[in-house]
């Protein structure tokens, strides 16, 4: 078998879970889709232009399928998640070479799904269960070995923003419980992980079922998997403003493995295209929640997300926007224009925004949020930060971790990059570059085991 993955860290964790079910049923791990048996792709349905995406690849594919036929051998095609969820019927009828068609909550079935193509053609499979996937899914394996790992707490989302297919392709909020992703922590930090970033589309919506009854918030999740022996550091992604609690902000002040780093989207900094987005909280709501969060964890550095262009978004719209880029200097972002989504509300909006507008709204944006991440990075030089290295670097000897911020930092490695392996070291950093940190090591007594 062989997973091609696109999208964000929830189907890279997908592709990691479909690959442990797949091993379960008997299929090993091709080095490329050319000598796979089975190859899946597991799609995302957030970027432009994705579908289009899809078939340029089922393009390629089906040439290496009709290879392997004519050698008298068979190659079977899979496309998973969010694409497959939202256009299911039409990639069989434009790809009717394709065997199966599965959505995000049904990959744990991929092996009968399979069983089922053999014997009567092409399946399909969207469905959202009642019960959660998760209910069904082997050990973690295919995530063993490295320092960084993800785990999946919480899926869909009940937010309906007018703009986003994530509530019709994952479907509602689930939470899965916390004796579970306390169990899936422990064995990715028995298997090297020293590192977890727990995962959700609206990750801090988690209200998970508790040890001993009830529920826990994320904080108290975060406070007890910090107490998990060799883990060193916890993230978590993606959040939502209006699920960002008192409890949650102050496990930032008091939980020292959580790192002092966020990604808090907020879409626009326009009040009246807030509102139309159905995002349910002001600008003055965000703010309010960064000077929070400042005041609880003074070095906490913050991340987003921004769409240009949105339906009726007019000049003063946009200002507004770089106003709250300027006010609260982020230390990275993501930015895109405005594309429509088929079955979304704001597809169907008045006031869409022409093309040369929404690119050059982009462009000016994105200038500002490079030169805060500029002047972040900078900053860093001279200081001492504990890197977590998780690999080898482009230059020969070198070894390439992240800081408490997620930036990139590399050293030269006397002794190797596997030396350094997992491990947390103090660096000094010498330079900044434009996408990471040059820096080098700190004596080894101030190693982090």
């Amino acid at each position: 078998m062989h997973v091609l993955t696109w999208g964000c860290q929830m189907n890279v964790y997908d592709s990691e879970r479909l690959t442990d079910v797949l091993a379960a049923a008997g299929w090993a791990t091709a080095g490329s889709a050319a000598e796979a048996d089975l190859v899946v792709l597991n799609t995302c349905h957030i970027r432009e232009r994705a579908a289009e995406k899809l078939f340029s690849e089922l393009g390629r594919l089906r040439k290496l399928k009709a290879v392997r036929e004519a050698e008298g051998e068979r190659m079977r095609l899979a496309v998973a998640g969010c694409v497959a969820q939202a256009e299911g019927k039409e990639i069989l009828a434009r790809a009717p070479y394709v065997d199966v068609v599965l959505g995000p909550q049904t990959y744990h079935r991929l092996p009968a799904m399979l069983a089922r193509a053999e014997r009567e053609g092409a399946v399909i499979d969207t469905e959202f269960p009642a019960e959660p996937k998760f209910d069904f899914l082997p050990e973690t394996r295919a995530a063993a070995g490295g320092p960084v790992a993800f785990l999946a707490i919480q899926e869909g989302c009940d937010k309906f923003c007018s703009f986003c297919v994530v509530p019709y392709t994952r479907g509602a909020e689930q939470s899965r419980p916390a004796v579970a992703v306390l169990a899936e922590a422990r064995a990715l930090v028995g298997r090297g992980a020293r590192e977890i970033t727990l995962l959700g589309q609206n990750v801090n919506a988690w209200r998970g079922e508790a040890p001993e009854g009830g529920l826990w918030s994320l904080a108290q999740l975060l406070r007890a998997l910090s107490q998990i022996p060799g883990l060193g550091r916890l993230r978590y992604t993606t959040s939502h403003p209006v699920d960002m609690d008192e409890g949650l902000i102050a496990a930032h002040r008091e939980i020292p493995v959580l790192m002092p780093f966020l990604h808090l989207p907020v879409q626009s900094g326009s009040d009246r295209v807030l509102k139309q987005m159905g995002r349910r909280h002001r600008a003055t709501d965000y703010l309010r929640i960064v000077r929070r969060l400042r005041a609880a964890r003074p070095d906490i550095a913050l991340s987003s997300d921004f769409i240009v262009g949105y339906p009726g978004e007019s000049d003063a719209d946009f200002a507004a926007t770089l106003g709250l880029i300027r006010e609260v200097g982020f230390a990275q972002a993501f930015s895109f224009k405005y594309s429509p989504r088929p079955g979304t509300p704001a597809a169907r909006a008045p006031g869409q925004v022409p093309e040369a507008e929404k690119k050059a709204r982009l462009a000016a944006l994105q200038a500002l949020l490079r030169e805060q991440q500029r002047r972040f990075n900078a900053a860093m030089v001279g200081r001492w930060l504990p890197v977590l290295f998780a690999g080898s670097g482009r230059q020969p000897g070198q070894a390439v971790g992240r800081s408490p911020y997620l930036q990139p930092v590399h050293v030269a490695a006397p002794a190797g990059p596997q030396a350094l392996l997992g491990r947390i070291r103090e660096v000094r950093i010498l330079a900044a570059l434009p996408n990471s940190l040059a820096a080098t090591l700190e004596p080894e007594e101030h190693t982090r085991a």
